[in-house]
C-alpha cells in the first residue's frame, strides 16, 4: 500500500470501507476498499466472490479492478476511481432526465450487463447505488460482493439485493433463480431514472411484492406457475390487483420506453429478456 495515499473516506459498508486514494507514482485518483474481516493467506482471497468475477471482466462500463493487495492480513481492493453513483445523481436532480440522457445511461448498464451474463456471472445486487458514474454520460456496474457464476448450482439462500430492486421469484424466496433477477432491477432502475422515485418502495418483502401487484395487476396462475408454488409454501396470499397504466405513471417516457419496461418487468423471469436484447432497443 506505500504506492498510495489516502485522501478520505468515502463510504462504509458492511464488508468493508472505501478511501479515496492517490497513486503516488501516476498522481491519479483510486477508490480502495479495506475489507473489515482479515485474511490469512492469498488462496483466502482469491476465493471471494468479488475477486472471481472481478478479475474476468474487463469492460468500459464495469469498474475496473485495478489491483488486489494483502498487507499485514488486511486485503485491499484497488478501483478505478467514479465520482458519484447513481441513486447520488438521482437524488442532486431537481428536473427530470431528458429522455437522451436516459437511453444513454440505460444502455450503458444494459452493456455491461450484457458482458457481466456472457462471462457467466449474475450480478444480484444491481441497485442504483451500485451504478458509478461521472455525471450521466458515464455509467458503469460495481459492488460484485454478491455475484454468482451462473453455472454455479442452486440453492442460493443468502440474502440478495435491496428489496426494492428484488425480483418477485426472490421475494417469493425462490432458491434457484438466476439472471433474469437483473434484468428486473433493471427495469426498476430504469422507471426510477424516469421519475426520480423508486417504482416498488416496499417496507417489507411482503408489502413491496404488494406494490408489483398495484402496478402489474395480480400474476394469474397459467400465467407464472412457479410462481405460485413459491407463494404456497410460504403461506403467501394473492392479493386480487388490476393492472396499472404504466404510461400514466411514467409520462414522459416513450412507447417504446414503457414496452421494454413491460417486458423487463415481466412476473415469470423466463419471459424476461436479455441484456442484450434490451440493450439493442437503446442503439
Amino acid at each position: 500500500m506505500n504506492r498510495y495515499t489516502t485522501i478520505k473516506q468515502l463510504g462504509d459498508g458492511t464488508y468493508g470501507s472505501v478511501l479515496l486514494g492517490r497513486s503516488i507514482e501516476s498522481g491519479e485518483l483510486i477508490a480502495i476498499k479495506k475489507m473489515k474481516r482479515k485474511f490469512y493467506s492469498w488462496e483466502e482471497c482469491m476465493n471471494l466472490r468479488e475477486v472471481k468475477s472481478l478479475k474476468k471482466l474487463n469492460h468500459a462500463n464495469v469498474v475496473k479492478l485495478k489491483e488486489v493487495i494483502r498487507e499485514n492480513d488486511h486485503l485491499y481492493f484497488i478501483f478505478e476511481y467514479m465520482k458519484e453513483n447513481l441513486y447520488q445523481l438521482i437524488k442532486e436532480r431537481n428536473k427530470l432526465f431528458p429522455e437522451s440522457a436516459i437511453r444513454n445511461i440505460m444502455y450503458q448498464i444494459l452493456q455491461g450487463l450484457a458482458f457481466i451474463h456472457k462471462h457467466g456471472f449474475f450480478h444480484r445486487d444491481l441497485k442504483p447505488e451500485n451504478l458509478l458514474c461521472m455525471g450521466p454520460e458515464l455509467v458503469k456496474i460495481a459492488d460484485f460482493g454478491l455475484a454468482r457464476e451462473i453455472r454455479s448450482r442452486p440453492p442460493y439462500t443468502d440474502y440478495v439485493s435491496t428489496r426494492w430492486y428484488r425480483a418477485p421469484e426472490v421475494l417469493l424466496r425462490s432458491t434457484s433463480y438466476s439472471s433474469p433477477i437483473d434484468i428486473w432491477a433493471v427495469g426498476c432502475i430504469m422507471a426510477e431514472v424516469y421519475t426520480l422515485r423508486p417504482l416498488f418502495p416496499g417496507a417489507s418483502e411482503i408489502d413491496t411484492i404488494f406494490k408489483i401487484c398495484q402496478l402489474l395487476g395480480t400474476p394469474k396462475k397459467t400465467d407464472w406457475p412457479e410462481g405460485y408454488q413459491l407463494s404456497s409454501a410460504m403461506n403467501f396470499r394473492w392479493p386480487q390487483c388490476v393492472p396499472n397504466n404504466l404510461k400514466t405513471l411514467i409520462p414522459n417516457a416513450s412507447s417504446e420506453a414503457i414496452q421494454l419496461l413491460r417486458d423487463m418487468l415481466q412476473w415469470d423471469p423466463k419471459k424476461r429478456p436479455t441484456a442484450s436484447q434490451v440493450s439493442f432497443h437503446f442503439l
